[in-house]
């Protein structure tokens, strides 16, 4: 790929170095748009399989406390909702616990989505053993922007 030389200061711009920058930037757009490698697929449940350009594409990351320092029973359940900027279609979510306070029964834990929408993911955290717990839980939620 050229360069572009760099203008000493009060140097007239000229057509030649104006015809300069926009070959550089032809040749940019000519790589970063031929390149098939530059494209994500994101399944869809309304419209099916998106093929779009990877820069188009919302990735968010984040969490939520679900319990800080609490204490539970083996069994029972906490419900958390995140919510997020709306995507075009509903996105793919993955959620991941995080047992912070480094507890047994914060090992002893799963979590079930029960829904996704197009600006929330909600879900319930199980605990599968009583005892002292400090769980988050991680969010990675992939879409196409609305």
């Amino acid at each position: 790929m050229s360069k572009v030389t760099v203008p000493e200061r009060g140097q007239p711009l000229d057509v030649a170095y104006i015809y300069e920058l926009s070959l550089a930037i032809n040749e940019i757009s000519d790589k970063i748009s031929s390149a098939t490698t530059n494209y994500s697929r994101i399944d869809t449940t309304s419209a099916g399989p998106q093929n779009i350009k990877t820069s188009e594409t919302r990735i968010l990351g984040g969490y939520y406390t679900v319990a800080s320092n609490s204490t539970v029973s083996a069994s029972s359940t906490k419900p958390f909702t995140y919510v997020f900027p709306d995507f075009k279609y509903t996105p793919i979510v993955t959620a991941s616990p995080v047992n912070v306070g480094k507890t047994s029964a914060g090992e002893n834990v799963s979590i079930v989505l029960t829904d996704v929408t197009r600006g929330s993911v909600t879900g319930l955290v199980k605990f599968n053993s009583s005892g002292n717990v400090s769980i988050v839980v991680n969010l990675i939620i992939i879409g196409i922007p609305n």
